[in-house]
């Protein structure tokens, strides 16, 4: 299994290495630096007894903002957001329904991270971890400042931070923000994912922050390969960037922004799985190929199964695993963690769902391009065309990263 991995993280980086801008330009010793923090990274979060100790507070944590949020969702939409049924229920597993029970929770964290965000408590976490990326993998000041803080924010959210500097920065600098942007995933999401499958895994906050910090150094690795030039000179202003008035300010935004993503969500889903079940429906005119309808989720399973052997998995689940990572980059996240979610343990061995929860943490999807390309527009619209040009390079490369990402973790468990 260890040599397994080794060779998958020599392959994905290998993959990556024909697309560059100019391969003969590549610093090997930044993807050197990315590989062994990285590592490190893995090893520590997930070996040393002391952080599995702090995930579990985390976990309580956790546990505490879900109650508080089903406390509002509970008063507004009764027992369907989370509250006590008026009647007799047989099955309590059928009760909860997602767009009433778990995405409140997304305008609730949103305010909250707002609120955070005001009291200087999120830019002193993200200023820290910042520290462990900037010489190593040369992303410093502003650049440095929005990877990390993608590990707490949203990939629309974290590029505020800096701006003042988009409209300055070159090709390689956007192309790290919107890498990191879709290899990692919102804590506001985060927090959702967590009480979502926190039956299904085992200390799986640990995994979910795990999975966001391991991405930031494979996605900055990935966007040097890709267009390996100079860093543009930034000098980071000593005051941070004011977002809010006041707290309450920053609560009102926070829930604006917060309603704008729940609904988002929910439109996304039913699009999206429609689309996928009209697809479907056209495919199954098609004769059955191997004595089963064709399928996007079956065709994505072919397509990405031999990326799924790279990042460890047994050549006799490769086909399933393929699938999510498939369904996760044609479609988005949600859609794969729900498929891992139901997925039994004679189909994927708990060793590879877990490979596979790091391999599909991401927003490293087609719509999230789309997404950011008209966020970042809004946000700066000079560098509009530079989007346009390296948009789909992004995408390739959080793929990439996040598939990385679950390699890694491959060698420790």
């Amino acid at each position: 299994m260890i040599i397994q991995s080794l060779i998958g993280i020599v392959a994905l980086i290998l993959i990556a290495i024909p697309f560059s801008e100019s391969i003969q330009k590549i610093k090997v010793k930044f993807i050197i630096y990315a590989l062994l923090i990285q590592t490190s990274l893995a090893f520590i979060l997930l070996e040393i007894p002391f952080i599995s100790s702090f995930f579990d507070v985390m976990s309580m944590a956790v546990e505490s903002l879900r109650l508080s949020a089903i406390e509002g969702s509970s008063f507004v939409f009764g027992y369907l957001g989370g509250g006590d049924a008026p009647f007799e229920v047989s099955n309590n597993q059928n009760l909860p329904i997602f767009a009433f029970t778990f995405l409140p929770m997304l305008i609730f964290l949103s305010a909250l991270s707002a609120l955070l965000w005001h009291w200087k408590i999120l830019p002193f976490l993200i200023k820290l971890l910042a520290k462990l990326f900037e010489k190593p993998l040369d992303a410093k000041g502003p650049i440095g400042l929005a990877a990390t803080a993608n590990i707490f924010l949203g990939q629309l959210e974290a590029p505020l931070l800096i701006k003042p500097y988009l409209n300055k920065m070159n090709q390689r600098d956007l192309l790290i923000i919107m890498t990191v942007g879709m290899s990692t995933i919102a804590g506001s999401v985060m927090v959702l994912y967590i009480t979502w499958l926190d039956d299904k895994f085992t200390g799986v906050i640990g995994h979910f922050l795990t999975a966001s910090i391991l991405s930031v150094p494979a996605a900055i690795m990935f966007s040097n390969i890709l267009i390996p030039s100079a860093q543009t000179e930034l000098k980071k202003d000593k005051e941070d960037l004011k977002m809010y008035e006041s707290s309450m300010d920053a609560i009102s935004v926070g829930t604006k922004d917060g309603l704008n993503m729940f609904l988002s969500v929910i439109a996304s889903l039913i699009v999206f799985l429609s689309l996928v079940a009209l697809a479907d429906f056209i495919l199954g005119i098609f004769p059955n190929v191997y004595g089963e309808p064709i399928s996007l989720q079956r065709i994505a399973a072919f397509i990405f199964a031999p990326i799924a052997w790279l990042m460890g998995i047994p050549f006799a689940e490769i086909i399933p695993a393929g699938n999510l990572l498939g369904t996760k980059t044609i479609f988005n996240e949600l859609i794969a963690f729900n498929d891992l979610r139901d997925l039994d343990t004679n189909v994927l061995s708990e060793r590879s769902q877990l490979i596979m929860l790091y391999g599909i943490c991401g927003f490293a999807n087609i719509s999230s391009v789309g997404i950011l390309l008209g966020g970042l527009s809004a946000i700066c619209p000079d560098i509009r065309g530079t989007l346009l040009k390296i948009a789909f390079r992004a995408l390739f490369a959080a793929t990439l990263a996040s598939c990385l990402t679950g390699t890694v973790v491959s060698l420790f468990i």
